[in-house]
């Protein structure tokens, strides 16, 4: 499994990323099953990988580095969100109301840092935290009709529900609202031989998609009690099984996600 993340190799490791691929991209010449795919992964290396799903399941988005697009933006919103092009873990995101609009250059100064900026709108079911669903070859990772997913839920005034923002753990419930969500996405997902992949939701949209180091298994199954790992890697020997079989007749773009 080729696995990185982006958002800290951007900073402190600009050269990691790149290499990774290339990496990734000689094993496969080599006859080793690499997943994700890594031309799929150097697609997916920013937040722009986004904007690429279809607009039903995305909230209203804005990537600029235009201030006055920008303020404009939060003008038409009245509450936005404002995070990078670039990051994880909820680092540098701000919920923007109207009345920090006439403060909003500090916002910008401190987002902008590194980059392009993510106006975002705000989506009020965000104040009940968000969910995050497993993915795997394309589908909801479900074992004995239980769901890889976990919900995070804010605490105090925090805004954010990322576990290192201080958002505490609770159990899923996936409705057939999360289940469109996971088949809108799909096509483009196997299009891109995305083996394992979580979806981060806010109410009947999505907010993010992991697609590099997505986490939380364990949370997952602190709920469900389903070692979903063992069944993550069961499906890897399956891919080797199929090779030995097939050989190189399936590529690994294909590999990836049957």
């Amino acid at each position: 499994m080729l696995r990185n993340v982006p958002s800290n190799d951007y900073l402190e490791r600009p050269w990691a990323a790149v290499a990774a691929t290339e990496f990734g991209r000689v094993a496969m010449r080599h006859g080793v099953i690499v997943v994700n795919d890594p031309n799929g992964l150097a697609r997916a290396s920013t937040k722009m990988y986004f904007q690429l799903f279809p607009q039903e399941v995305r909230p209203r988005t804005l990537i600029t580095r235009d201030r006055d697009e920008i303020k404009a933006f939060a003008k038409a919103e009245h509450r936005c969100v404002l995070k990078p092009l670039q990051g994880s873990g909820g680092a540098s995101v701000f919920l923007v109301r109207e009345t920090d609009i006439p403060n909003l250059n500090q916002m910008i100064d401190a987002v902008s840092r590194d980059g392009f900026v993510i106006c975002q709108e705000y989506l009020p079911a965000a104040e009940e935290g968000d969910m995050r669903l497993f993915l795997m070859n394309g589908r909801p990772l479900r074992v004995r009709g239980k769901y890889a997913a976990f919900r995070r839920v804010r605490t105090g005034a925090d805004m954010r529900s990322n576990i290192h923002a201080g958002g505490k753990l609770a159990e899923a419930e996936i409705t057939a609202a999360e289940l469109k969500i996971a088949e809108i996405v799909r096509p483009k997902l196997v299009q891109d031989g995305m083996f394992l992949v979580g979806l981060d939701i806010v109410g009947d949209k999505l907010m993010e998609i992991n697609v590099f180091s997505p986490g939380g298994l364990g949370s997952a199954q602190k709920f469900t009690k389903v070692n979903f790992n063992k069944h993550v890697i069961a499906a890897l020997e399956r891919k080797v099984n199929y090779m030995s079989f097939y050989g190189r007749n399936f590529d690994n773009l294909d590999m990836c996600t049957l």
